[in-house]
């Protein structure tokens, strides 16, 4: 199971594993993250608020290298990931893909900040994270992605479309959208731009 519960916060779910990828604005106390997974250290995608609602005692999280210092308040169940490099941990294995800004400032490919392709039995998920159309972003394969599609700091929805197209997946769901920028209008003007392969699903 797979939700984009708000911005670009996404939750899966598979045979008993809970993974969070960017908790924002969580609206109740969960405590059921086996997995959370932090894209990079913008206020609305590290959020310490929000990882208190979702995280419990055995909670492992996997961060870009400007949150080490951070995250160790949480105690030293933590993995530091770096762009373009696979892992395999005890019942998840995932790769990350550089997630950066082509022609804006706002998330330079220098600071190594990540998206994250996660496999859970046999489906391959594709969280793209703050970025633009990159060659890196086009090489991914997976079945289901989460694009940003509001635009100013990551992909318009139109760009956010092409790449969508490019890659192909069974499943797009717009994020990063309806909060800080963008509005539902771009999410379904993504949609409309999708090829009629690929199925879009929205909050």
């Amino acid at each position: 199971m797979y939700k984009h519960l708000v911005h670009s916060t996404v939750k899966l779910e598979d045979n008993g594993i809970v993974v969070y990828i960017d908790p924002y604005m969580i609206d109740k106390s969960y405590n059921d993250a086996d997995y959370i997974f932090i894209t990079h250290s913008h206020y609305d995608h590290y959020s310490e608020e929000d990882i208190e609602k979702v995280k419990k005692d055995s909670t492992v999280f996997v961060i870009t290298n400007d949150l080490e210092e951070k995250i160790k308040k949480h105690g030293n169940k933590y993995i530091v990931v770096h762009p373009n490099e696979e892992y395999n941990l005890k019942n998840i294995s995932f790769k990350t893909v550089a997630a950066y800004n082509v022609n804006k400032k706002f998330h330079p490919k220098e600071n190594n900040w990540v998206g994250y392709l996660i496999e859970l039995n046999g489906t391959t998920y594709y969280i793209a994270g703050d970025t633009d159309i990159t060659e890196d972003a086009k090489k991914v394969r997976a079945d289901v992605v989460f694009v940003p599609v509001g635009g100013t700091y990551t992909m318009t929805y139109s760009e956010a479309a092409e790449l969508v197209n490019y890659i192909m997946p069974k499943v797009a769901i717009p994020i990063h959208y309806g909060t800080i920028v963008g509005s539902k209008e771009d999410a379904y003007m993504f949609r409309d731009m999708l090829d009629s392969k690929i199925k879009c699903k929205m909050i």
